[in-house]
């Protein structure tokens, strides 16, 4: 037990020592990335802060080592329960939000005196749980990476360390001549729509580029950071992916994430592949009531600051509504969208494919998919998640080849230690067409 904290704190002191490292910077004006956080820098997230704190928190859980005295049964009680909880919060933060938004509450405090003492009374059972529930996935996580020979003496390193939490948002930066990201910038949970939309239009007007503030679903900062959700298969699926960012951070390939667009889609990529297949081996082993239709047919679920790595939060299910709604083919409709806009701006045409995006996106929206934008900054951010064919990736030959070294590996840990020491897209294309 010892040697698992001592080795979760060597970590953690390295990974935090190098996001203070890589967070630092001298204010300049000719630095793309200063010029956009002259808008953002009140409203950024504190990192540093929320690591020191979740560290804690996993020290903490560990010294207890509770799950390896606790039967499956009790284990699987454990992470239900803290799904209920988590149910409920969820629901109870809306309703506080909708109290809140309606301009006919005149006195909101007494308005939500009650269901605020009922959020309080969740929180603090949920507090008490959440660490015992998640010291549970991660042993389960451990348990399969150590089957599929991602670690050594039989811990992976480093260790699977996450916790579930409300996300930063991210303010994604594109040029508005072509899609991709030049900048990736993590601001606060509690932005406001307004405040989101307000901060677009300052930065599109003063820097003449295409933003987006971006919900994300994890952050491979260490312990790593997992959206709330109830959903069980996406939470594990999650957790994984961005343990397999942890892992690459320690090889070329993570280490290079930042150079090209190439190589954050090899990153990104690479992390989706894996964490589907660790996460639907996960719920086949300790939750197989919990497989999906997709993974009974062997096909694992679909589940990023460009060097915190964020991943995309899932946005393929339309809004539940009580209307019929036509069959509507997600990723084929926006692969169309994505190649269409990639020609147009190709031959120059930018404000003609700025109209035609939004063209598309009231397309989306009339099929129940509620964006607020289509552009160059949402394919930009989105499109680096290629390990579907189709989508937001366009005809980025990048995902493809990625897919294609998976397919012809003998295993996933073979498949993720040869890519993790690439450093150039060159290399990934020689290892799948070596003539």
């Amino acid at each position: 037990m010892f040697q698992r904290i001592a080795r979760g704190l060597e970590i953690t002191l390295a990974l935090l020592i190098l996001g203070f490292v890589a967070g630092y910077s001298n204010p300049s004006l000719t630095n793309p990335m200063e010029k956009v956080r002259a808008f953002t820098r009140q409203i950024e997230f504190n990192y540093i802060s929320w690591m020191s704190n979740a560290a804690v928190l996993k020290v903490r859980a560990a010294s207890v080592g509770a799950p390896y005295t606790l039967g499956h049964e009790a284990q699987k009680q454990i992470v239900n329960e803290n799904l209920r909880l988590t149910q409920l919060i969820l629901e109870k933060e809306y309703q506080l939000t909708q109290v809140y938004a309606n301009p006919a509450v005149t006195d909101k405090e007494t308005e939500s005196q009650t269901l605020r003492a009922e959020l309080n009374e969740y929180y603090l059972r949920q507090s008490r749980l959440a660490p015992l529930a998640e010291a549970i996935l991660q042993e389960q996580v451990t348990q399969i990476l150590a089957e599929l020979g991602f670690t050594a003496a039989g811990q992976p390193i480093p260790n699977v360390w996450y916790h579930s939490t409300r996300l930063p948002m991210a303010l994604v930066i594109s040029p508005r001549d072509r899609i991709e990201q030049t900048a990736n910038i993590s601001v606060n949970t509690d932005l406001t729509i307004d405040q989101q939309v307000q901060l677009e239009s300052d930065v599109d007007k003063g820097l003449d580029v295409s933003s987006l503030v971006v919900n994300i679903g994890g952050v491979g900062v260490y312990p790593t950071m997992v959206q709330r959700t109830t959903d069980l298969n996406w939470t594990l699926s999650t957790i994984a992916h961005e343990w397999i960012h942890n892992y690459l951070t320690l090889r070329p390939l993570g280490i290079v994430y930042n150079e090209t667009p190439e190589l954050r889609t090899m990153n990104e990529t690479t992390a989706s592949i894996a964490g589907d297949e660790i996460g639907a081996l996960v719920i086949e082993r300790f939750y197989p009531e919990r497989r999906t239709a997709l993974q009974s047919d062997s096909n694992p679920v679909t589940a990023s600051s460009p060097s915190l790595s964020l991943i995309s939060f899932p946005l393929e299910h339309p809004t539940p509504a009580d209307f019929p709604r036509p069959q509507f083919d997600f990723r084929a409709q926006m692969h169309e969208t994505r190649i269409t806009a990639d020609a147009l701006l190709a031959e120059g045409k930018i404000e003609e494919a700025e109209a035609y995006m939004e063209e598309r996106r009231l397309v989306f929206l009339e099929n129940g998919y509620l964006f607020r934008k289509i552009n160059q900054a949402y394919f930009a951010f989105h499109g680096a998640y290629a390990d579907v064919p189709g989508g937001a990736a366009g005809e980025d030959p990048v995902g493809p080849a990625v897919r294609a070294l998976r397919a012809q590996s003998k295993s996933l840990a073979d498949f993720v230690n040869t890519i993790s020491w690439m450093w150039k897209y060159d290399q990934l294309q020689k290892a799948v067409n070596p003539k």
